[in-house]
């Protein structure tokens, strides 16, 4: 069994202290692939490292609407220029977050619309981050329909708009999320979505799955999700394993023999 962590954050400062045992004893946990997201331009040459260093990750570069007042010309530049590397595959982690307001509502729109035209130009899939801006991340979404491809990552929206994001050429990803006590929704939308268009995730070191909530998350915690979307979809594990697996190299463009 294979499994695939499409959005990790490894490179946090949470992992100084034992990255490089976390890492390596990721193989023997089943993990066959992490995806490691970027989040401002600071990161992008960092994750180029990783993934040159590390022969089972792949990386994206992007730039989160935390850090969407840094955006510019030159950022733009620096995104095109990562992704001519053969394992840089996405842009991301890009999108919209009304809870925190880091940078200015505006700006985060207008950041994600040119990272969205970024996308297309360079035909690559994109990581989207929708925190409590359904409205204005759909809008954007069908405004970029064409061409539009990638991950719609720790999906916590209704099911109606679980299915429009697939009508539009994503995928939708769960997390840890899906494994706690209140996880009423979530759970809903993993169990009526159709199987090829279904991915997880830890976003580690965050969303830590029951029961280590509270704790570190990391991509070798992502079978305890595994083991959740299974028990509510009524799927042999084993089975599940190998759909999403496929599904993430599919939306990431990975051939593997």
């Amino acid at each position: 069994m294979k499994l695939f962590d499409t959005h990790a954050h490894l490179l946090d400062e949470a992992f100084d202290p034992d990255r490089d045992a976390v890492i390596a004893s990721l193989p023997g946990q089943g993990v066959a692939h992490v995806m490691e997201c970027c989040c401002d331009e600071a990161g992008i040459d960092r994750v180029i490292e990783l993934v040159e260093r590390v022969p089972f990750f792949y990386g994206s570069a992007g730039v989160h609407p935390h850090s969407a007042d840094e955006w510019s010309q030159d950022t733009a530049a620096h995104i095109t220029r990562a992704l001519q590397h053969e394992r840089m595959l996405a842009v991301g982690e890009i999108g919209l977050d009304y809870h925190y307001d880091f940078s200015p509502r505006d700006v985060q729109k207008r950041v994600l619309d040119e990272q969205l035209s970024l996308a297309n130009e360079l035909n690559r899939p994109v990581i989207l981050h929708d925190r409590e801006a359904h409205g204005d991340m759909m809008d954007l979404l069908r405004a970029h329909k064409n061409g539009l491809k990638g991950i719609m990552h720790c999906f916590s929206g209704s099911y109606e708009l679980a299915k429009e994001c697939i009508d539009l050429g994503l995928y939708v990803a769960f997390g840890g999320a899906l494994t706690f006590k209140n996880a009423v929704r979530p759970i809903d939308v993993a169990r009526r979505l159709p199987l090829d268009r279904l991915l997880i995730e830890t976003d580690c070191p965050y969303m830590t799955p029951v029961p280590f909530r509270g704790q570190r998350n990391d991509p070798g915690r992502i079978h305890l999700t595994l083991e959740k979307m299974a028990f509510v979809r009524g799927e042999e594990i084993e089975l599940l394993a190998d759909a999403l697996y496929r599904n993430a190299l599919n939306v990431y463009e990975i051939a593997e023999l």
